[in-house]
């Protein structure tokens, strides 16, 4: 199809580089540009944001270090429409138009309605977000219209089959993932294929996770080439994906992108034993991860009481892979102290369930933060 990119690799404008990393807006802009140079330079022209992405900052990071020192022609830009933020039919006209001036783009490559689950499904239908969709197209304003799913493949199936204008889905597709039964990542992408819809993919690394994988997963990719880095396992996998168009990857540092870019420049697919190679690995790192959260943090925007939640899970995960019995103490019971300082305790949850109403993956957020409060409290 005439819209893929020619290289698979998309820049997600979602995990920035931070001045402050306690603060997801204060976004170390200098270094975004020098990271979207080298992506440019390469030859990769995707570049991904969203209108909360980065504390709300993301859209415009876009314009400081992408669209305004680019000719519009020369790149792709996404950008998407959250349920959460229209409640009336003028909120979808006054949310576009902000990303029109906060990106300075003039139109968008790519418009998603986005994180489509079921319980969001009342509000694009309510507000007409398909039409909608489609008439900003229309004005020139929008090339390709799709949307961003977590949700089940039957569901996916049954949007794709009211909706076929869609042009394109993104789904997150990993290898751990690949068949778990709440992401059933699988399942989704053999619907999007089913429908012949190109594949976005998000979550590659799962939040980075797969980043930082088990000694004993490790000696497995090594042993078949020890000159690709873990998180290239990964990204290649999906990439390998005869469906998938662009594999977006959250790169926070210029190491992550020169890291991305030197084995997809010139992408060569996974053999069939590599990718058995990625199911082995996730069978290891599937039977030691407690809480299988991704980071996105879509949970803390609205969090009354200011809780760190991916925080506290990551650093829950790490001390799950230790044995404790004979450790007794790891160095996250002080970094749990210095975050508590900072922020609120998983103690001091009041189970509003917000959280879990945004949660992509599912997860039952109000329980695992009682397990934290118990390890660390």
């Amino acid at each position: 199809m005439e819209f893929i990119p020619k290289k698979k690799l998309g820049f997600g404008l979602m995990r920035l580089p931070r001045n402050d990393v306690n603060n997801a807006a204060d976004v170390n802009v200098e270094l975004v540009k020098q990271m979207v140079d080298v992506f440019m330079e390469q030859g990769f022209t995707y570049f991904d944001t969203a209108w909360m992405y980065n504390g709300f900052a993301s859209e415009k990071v876009a314009k400081a270090a992408l669209t305004s020192r680019y000719p519009r022609d020369s790149y792709t830009l996404a950008t998407k429409l959250h349920a959460g933020f229209v409640h009336s039919f003028e909120d979808r006209d006054k949310v576009f138009n902000e990303q029109l001036e906060k990106t300075g783009a003039g139109y968008f490559d790519y418009y998603l309605l986005h994180g489509i689950e079921e319980s969001m499904m009342e509000t694009y239908n309510k507000y007409d977000c398909f039409n909608w969709l489609l008439n900003k197209k229309a004005e020139g304003l929008v090339k390709h219209a799709g949307f961003s799913f977590h949700d089940t493949p039957e569901l996916l199936d049954s949007i794709l089959t009211e909706h076929p204008e869609m042009e394109f889905v993104q789904l997150q597709i990993n290898y751990l993932d690949w068949e778990s039964e709440w992401i059933q990542s699988r399942k989704c992408y053999e619907v999007a294929v089913k429908h012949n819809k190109p594949v976005i993919v998000m979550e590659p690394v799962k939040g980075g996770s797969l980043a930082d994988i088990p000694e004993e997963a490790k000696q497995i990719f090594k042993d078949l080439d020890s000159s690709y880095s873990v998180p290239s396992w990964a990204i290649r996998f999906v990439a390998s994906l005869d469906n998938v168009m662009v594999v977006l990857s959250g790169m926070s540092n210029m190491e992550q992108m020169l890291d991305n870019i030197s084995y997809m420049k010139e992408f060569v697919p996974l053999t069939e034993a590599e990718k058995q190679a990625c199911f082995k690995v996730a069978d290891i790192i599937n039977g030691q991860i407690a809480i299988p959260c991704t980071a996105c943090h879509y949970c803390t925007d609205g969090c009354p009481m200011s809780i760190p939640i991916p925080e506290y899970f990551s650093l829950y995960n790490e001390d799950a892979r230790e044995d404790l019995t004979k450790k007794g103490w790891t160095i996250n019971f002080t970094n749990y102290d210095i975050l508590a300082s900072k922020n609120g305790k998983a103690s001091d949850c009041i189970e509003c369930g917000q959280c879990e109403a945004v949660c992509p993956q599912h997860l039952t957020i109000i329980d695992y933060l009682k397990d934290v409060a118990a390890h660390y409290e």
